[in-house]
């Protein structure tokens, strides 16, 4: 296992309803960030057709459908670990999904966002399960955008108890369209989450939201504004992407791994040696 992780932060350019388009455009991503010799990248949430589209019901995929294949694809090329959000259909249901995938194109994990924002109730239905993946990088934890909000870190407790070093978030960050970043910037409530997670669990949290702007919906016309954040496990920020719906960018972070004592099939990480922490 690594005691760190290179990590590529794809802060793309999501066309809300274009599949083919936004598939085409992360495997760019995935090449560039094998390029820069990254051994995993992130990618945003729903990048298949973008968070909150009405349009899922229509183009959604089974989780294993085209959009997953072209992922593999590019992680067997590159060779690189890929986590990506994708929209997932299962009979009559729509999940916000994520993946994780292998360096030769395997899936290594799947959840299914668990705190979804009632404005996309309609569309998303909620997970009901977490895991982590025990894999070659090490032991990681996927959660998906507000997954990580402070009303939801019970989430983040739990990968952390499963023994997760890290955890990959794709996610949407979107303000409204008044929204001035100069009056109140933006990113503060997820500093403090990914903090709380670092100060319990010495954990490390990467965030990748994409950019671009909302098009149907509870929040059309919304900016999709990236920001996108990688926390390490002592609350020091590794990498934070630019504001903005155009700020598409590849941000590379260099983020060390939450040490762990194996035991058996558990883990312990012990807090109790920290000093008090409020849960």
């Amino acid at each position: 296992m690594n005691e760190s992780l290179r990590i590529g932060m794809a802060q793309m350019r999501v066309t809300p309803g274009q599949p083919r388009i936004n598939l085409l455009h992360a495997q760019s991503y995935i090449e560039k960030a094998a390029l820069a010799k990254c051994d995993v990248v992130v990618l945003p949430e729903c990048l298949d057709i973008g968070w909150g589209d009405l349009r899922a019901r229509e183009l959604a995929e089974p989780l294993q459908g085209t959009s997953f294949q072209m992922l593999a694809l590019a992680a067997q090329q590159h060779g690189i670990h890929v986590v990506a959000g994708l929209v997932e259909r299962d009979g009559e249901h729509l999940y916000n999904s994520a993946v994780f995938i292998d360096d030769q194109g395997g899936l290594l994990l799947h959840h299914r966002k668990i705190h979804e924002l009632a404005v996309a109730g309609g569309i998303y239905s909620i997970g009901d399960r977490l895991a982590v993946a025990r894999s070659k990088l090490g032991i990681v934890g996927i959660s998906i955008c507000a997954d990580n909000a402070p009303e939801s870190l019970a989430i983040g407790h739990v990968l952390a108890r499963m023994g997760a070093q890290i955890i990959l978030s794709p996610c949407a960050w979107a303000v409204a369209p008044d929204h001035d970043n100069h009056i109140e910037p933006y990113g503060e409530l997820w500093r403090r989450s990914y903090g709380k997670l670092a100060d319990l669990y010495d954990l490390p949290v990467v965030g990748v939201s994409n950019v671009g702007r909302i098009e149907n919906g509870a929040w059309k016309d919304w900016k999709v504004i990236g920001c996108s954040l990688a926390m390490r496990g002592d609350g020091s920020i590794a990498m934070q992407g630019e504001y903005g719906s155009d700020a598409e960018n590849l941000y590379i972070s260099e983020v060390p791994l939450r040490k762990i004592v194996p035991l058996g099939d558990a883990v312990i990480n012990d807090i109790s040696q920290r000093g008090h922490r409020d849960f």
